[in-house]
């Protein structure tokens, strides 16, 4: 048997109370002109063990080796204003997106309370939170059972909402790569991750990862969530304001851990590159237009993901912003570069050109961003620092002229926001209708490889 769990703090046990009570109160919209045809979604009535429980477990306590991610909870899952005097920027942890996208769906002008007049069901269910548990809890041996508990209550509990199209018509989020919810099944012992999306039970859902696998039909990739979350359209044009004047003054940037690896790798050879020329900067007169080449940014343990000025001032002062891959192909850097209109540099189309079809286009990767072969670069010895500079100065100008037009697509902007900053997509309103279409898709059975 599990410990028993300790008492939570008593402003986080008061503030869990006012977020059960906000969460399961159904929002009267305002935009009731709205067109919701082939729109209407349905969010299933999930008991609380499923997505508010789960929130009671976010210290060290419940989850020794996982991150504390109570101080973050508030904002219903934007976390904790950066000054008091902030609007836009918060602490935002990544792994609270199942909580914000819950709050937002809230807001969506086109909820339904019939599960039959829906064209679409999601599911309130934070998987990824739910899965500390069987990572690092007293279920770590039952990694597999991972998820089935819901399937139970799904095919228990109005079982025909779940059978009329087989769960073909659900969607859920998971805050997380798809790669930490693959385990196979069968593995003994187990490997890291559960089996969640292993499940054959949830095969026909429709799932919003981070990181998606390139196989599997039902993934599909959303943006990482940045620290920045506008509430009014004003704050919106005043940052893109801002962007847009910044100086750039640095040639390119990495962000990321300190340490540098002993085998050759893209993000080896990026280091010492960037450590060859500062040193050589500092020895030699530079006549180039940019007063630094490169600069690397110590992000190691995760001290940048909760202050988003460590790496927001830098990288607005940069032409462009490395995103080479990690553990795995993405990165939420990839999202911090575009809000401040630094040009991401791929190094394998895993990263983003396959990954964020629907937020940002497969043909017009070009337009926005540099893709250099990792290959190129540790085997070949080509240098990152030449290929930017051999970029004609008009060129970067455009393509960063594109970044900033798509900043819109890929925040995520505060709940409650002004109907003026609505206007504009943002990376939910996408994610929702690319998920319409592609369950209307599969239910007409012409799904074609979306």
């Amino acid at each position: 048997m599990p410990p028993p769990t300790p008492p939570l703090p008593p402003h986080t046990t008061v503030f869990l109370l006012l977020l059960f009570f906000f969460l399961t109160t159904t929002i009267q919209q305002s935009d009731l002109d709205s067109d919701c045809t082939n729109r209407w979604i349905h969010i299933r009535q999930l008991p609380s063990l499923f997505n508010l429980d789960i929130l009671t477990n976010c210290s060290e306590t419940h989850h020794p080796f996982a991150t504390n991610f109570c101080p973050f909870l508030t904002n219903h899952g934007l976390g904790p204003k950066t000054h008091n005097q902030s609007h836009s920027w918060f602490r935002t942890d990544t792994n609270l997106l199942e909580l914000f996208f819950h709050r937002r769906m809230l807001e969506y002008p086109c909820l339904t309370s019939d599960p039959n007049a829906a064209d679409a069901i999601y599911l309130p269910y934070y998987a990824s939170l739910d899965s500390l548990r069987y990572l690092y809890g007293p279920y770590y041996n039952y990694s597999s059972q991972h998820g089935l508990h819901l399937y139970n209550f799904l095919k228990e509990e109005s079982p025909e909402i779940w059978g009329r199209r087989h769960g073909h018509d659900h969607f859920l989020v998971i805050a997380g790569t798809a790669w930490d919810f693959n385990q196979p099944l069968g593995n003994d012992p187990p490997l890291w991750g559960s089996s969640f999306l292993e499940l054959p039970e949830f095969y026909n859902v429709t799932t919003l990862t981070l990181e998606s696998r390139a196989y599997p039909w039902q993934e599909q990739s959303i943006p990482y969530v940045t620290s920045f979350h506008p509430p009014n359209l004003a704050l919106f044009n005043s940052w893109i304001k801002r962007v847009t004047r910044s100086k750039r003054t640095t040639l390119m940037l990495f962000s990321g851990g300190s340490a540098i690896s002993s085998t050759p790798n893209i993000r080896r050879s990026i280091r010492l590159e960037c450590d060859n020329i500062s040193k050589t900067e500092n020895t030699t007169q530079n006549s180039n237009p940019y007063s630094k080449q490169c600069e690397f940014i110590d992000c190691s343990n995760g001290i940048c993901e909760h202050d988003p000025i460590k790496i927001m001032k830098p990288m607005l002062h940069s032409s462009f912003c490395l995103q080479p891959p990690g553990e795995t192909p993405t990165r939420r850097s990839t999202f911090d570069s575009i809000l401040a209109g630094c040009i991401p540099v791929f190094f394998e189309e895993l990263s983003a050109k396959r990954q964020y079809g629907w937020h940002l286009a497969e043909d017009e990767y070009d337009e926005f961003s540099v893709m250099i072969p990792k290959e190129d670069v540790v085997f070949k010895g080509v240098s990152v620092m030449e290929v930017l500079n051999g970029i004609p100065v008009s060129e970067v100008r455009r393509k960063r002229d594109k970044v900033i037009e798509m900043i819109s697509r890929v925040i995520y902007r505060k709940h409650g926001s002004s109907l003026g900053l609505r206007t504009k997509k943002d990376a939910i309103d996408i994610a929702i209708e690319g998920t319409l279409q592609r369950i209307k898709a599969r239910l007409e059975g012409s799904l074609n490889d979306q």
